[in-house]
């Protein structure tokens, strides 16, 4: 059945998608997921071998991320996400909200930076090219909210609401550069608000906490417009396939109920991660508090022990 411009058949995978191109599991993805999986896994295997620990919450915080990707890019539904406006808004939820949140807790700057090898006086090597771009000018656009704020919105509302989505929607690699996308810009977006890895921007908890509320009700309104539209608001998902016996402005309906209800489980993930942070970074500075208050007692009852021994040693 013709279908915004695309042939496709949902009955016989891969689906051939204009262009003469075929699409079946992405192997872009295919390929990006193994590798993440297999340089983080070199990377704690490296600190493990010369005795350094590495946290197994943040591996398995990575490799659930990793898989989250896998799960909507590299398996069936990819495919129906090419044909379903819901089926792709769950894919865009997963990789641009829930996805980021899972692999920076992963930690992967932290330990790229303890697992790389210094290259050597006078000598640039990957570890030092990767703390230069930290400490960039780059690095501090990017990741200041007056940024990472509006990308985040626009990502929603300038790309569903004008040509560009059906334009990339049209191709392989214009699929493949709005998921790369997606993700990114959840990655860029989280990082400060995160606070695992180092970089240019840390703010306090409450601040990290306004700039997470600060995004989210963009994502709810753009599901309540998405729900209230009463036209398909995308040519590409104009005309669903037969086999699938759906309709354009249901499935249209529930993709916006499923991007207004997403925006409350990565914000749940990430306050509750904040939360953690606070109460762990109190508990190191009043262990740090208490430390210095006994060593300033030990000091003080070794300067009054000194003073009673001059004492006794005057009256001898």
């Amino acid at each position: 059945m013709d279908h915004g411009g695309h042939g496709m058949n949902m009955d016989l995978p891969p689906f051939t998608l204009g262009r003469g191109m075929e699409f079946g599991g992405d192997a872009f993805f295919v390929v990006g997921c193994l590798l993440g999986l297999v340089l983080y896994g070199w990377a704690v295997l490296r600190l493990r071998r010369r005795g350094d620990a590495w946290p197994v919450s943040r591996t398995v915080a990575w490799v659930l991320g990793v898989v989250t990707v896998a799960l909507v890019m590299c398996t069936k539904l990819n495919d129906y996400g090419m044909v379903m406006f819901s089926v792709h808004m769950v894919q865009h939820m997963v990789i641009s909200m829930l996805s980021p949140i899972l692999l920076l807790l992963g930690g992967p700057v932290t330990l790229a930076l303890r697992a790389l090898p210094a290259a050597g006086r006078g000598r640039k090597g990957p570890r030092e090219l990767l703390v230069a771009l930290l400490h960039s000018r780059y690095m501090r656009i990017i990741t200041h909210p007056a940024f990472t704020i509006p990308l985040f919105i626009a990502s929603l509302y300038a790309l569903y609401f004008s040509p560009l989505f059906d334009f990339l929607m049209a191709s392989r690699a214009g699929h493949i550069a709005m998921m790369v996308h997606f993700l990114a810009v959840g990655l860029v977006f989280f990082w400060p608000i995160m606070g695992v890895d180092p970089g240019p921007h840390r703010p306090g908890y409450v601040m990290r906490m306004l700039e997470l509320f600060a995004g989210m009700p963009f994502h709810a309104f753009f599901g309540i417009a998405l729900m209230m539209a009463t036209e398909p608001m995308v040519d590409t998902y104009t005309n669903p396939p037969a086999s699938l016996g759906i309709d354009a402005l249901t499935d249209q309906s529930a993709a916006g109920g499923i991007a207004w209800a997403f925006s409350e489980i990565p914000s749940v993930v990430v306050l509750i991660a904040l939360v953690f942070q606070w109460y762990k970074s109190e508990e190191r500075q009043s262990q740090r508090s208490d430390r210095a208050a006994e060593r300033n007692g030990d000091k003080d009852l070794a300067d009054y022990n000194a003073y009673l021994a001059s004492l006794n040693a005057r009256g001898q």
